[in-house]
């Protein structure tokens, strides 16, 4: 472990909790506790796991003009969010590839932003080069950033946090907690109901040791958090998506309201428009997908394999893939040619020259139990 890494708030915590931990995103970061990761999983989907994202880039866009201003960067509907509403959002470059995802709330008093944390730095640079001179922008890269995640999560968290029951899928509110002053949202990355609590750094071990306190609540790491959003057929930015993938290529379409597309009220006017646009309507043609995989024999297939027809031609490549520990089977994601990305097709991984056999499958792998209301 290089001495250069920086410490989340809770890097004392993992330490004595007995974590793994390894570097990610430039943090010493706990990939997987004493339980391991098959039982941090299935903890998570069956109570609650509580997770450090403290690397995780946090911002705040303020002034009157902040929604407007970022919707130049997204194809998504900034200026029409309600108060204390959450959305994902997807920062663009000129060719309609994406530079990072993300999570926003309009908190009335400002937009506020959760990033990448291997982004974050190139991220702020961007926004603040493309609209800083439209609105202010403020990191706050020193917060910490907690994810409480599982059907048990209202549970645990509500004793600590009262009122936070309220909250349904995709809000926000603002909390009190010991003097602190903390921001919730019922949101997450596991496919699970939910919460990320934004939370300054020198109150963040204790909210984390009275959550760890519920009888519900363990320590999860990046191992089961990588297999749980994947189950969600959730992407991980640097495997699923990068500055070559545009939206529509991801099959994020969804994540693009009406309004930013042709014939909406504020129909394009963002970077990357042409192509994504044009990819939207069906003008510019699609090369390829992203799909959902499942392997028909019980063996894992990892990012990077090759994809392969039945006539053994390379038609794609394997982004992310696990056996799933809550499917109990290999799924994966990958990109194919747009001419094989139909629900059922049969192609080939080529896992150490052999050929496992894999169908397109549909997305996610697991129901969502979000917490709508």
């Amino acid at each position: 472990m290089t001495d250069d890494l920086l410490r989340t708030p809770l890097h004392d915590l993992h330490t004595e909790l007995g974590a793994r931990l390894v570097p990610f995103a430039g943090y010493h970061m706990p990939v997987q506790y004493k339980p391991g990761l098959m039982a941090e999983h299935l903890h998570t989907r069956q109570a609650a796991g509580l997770f450090d994202v403290s690397h995780m880039g946090q911002m705040r866009l303020v002034g009157p003009g902040a929604a407007a201003a970022f919707e130049r960067l997204m194809p998504v509907d900034v200026i029409d969010l309600g108060a204390h509403r959450q959305r994902y959002g997807l920062l663009l470059n000129d060719q309609g590839g994406i530079i990072d995802d993300l999570m926003f709330v309009n908190r009335g008093r400002d937009i506020f932003v959760i990033v990448n944390g291997a982004c974050k730095h190139g991220d702020l640079a961007h926004i603040q080069a493309q609209i800083g001179s439209l609105c202010t922008i403020e990191h706050q890269f020193d917060r910490a950033l907690l994810a409480l995640q599982g059907p048990q999560a209202v549970t645990a968290l509500a004793r600590v946090l009262p009122g936070v029951e309220k909250l349904v899928f995709m809000t926000g509110a603002d909390v009190s907690w010991r003097g602190a002053d903390l921001y919730v949202t019922r949101s997450g990355y596991t496919g699970e109901d939910g919460f990320e609590i934004s939370v300054p750094a020198a109150q963040a071990e204790a909210l984390a040791r009275a959550l760890l306190a519920q009888p519900e609540v363990m320590p999860v790491g990046l191992g089961a958090r990588n297999s749980l959003r994947l189950e969600a057929g959730l992407c991980l930015y640097g495997n699923d998506i990068d500055t070559t993938t545009t939206p529509v290529e991801a099959a994020l379409n969804w994540a693009m309201q009406k309004v930013r597309r042709r014939g909406g009220a504020r129909a394009g006017g963002f970077i990357g428009a042409t192509r994504v646009l044009a990819q939207l309507d069906g003008t510019e043609a699609l090369t390829r997908k992203r799909v959902g995989l499942v392997a028909l024999e019980r063996v894992p297939v990892r990012e990077h394999t090759a994809l392969q027809n039945l006539a053994g031609e390379t038609i794609g490549e394997v982004s992310s893939g696990l056996l799933g520990p809550s499917v109990d089977k290999p799924v994966a994601m990958g990109y194919v040619g747009a001419e094989y990305a139909a629900v059922g097709t049969r192609v080939n991984a080529i896992v150490r020259g052999k050929a496992v056999p894999m169908e397109i499958s549909t997305l996610p792998f697991l129901p969502p139990r979000y917490h709508r209301g």
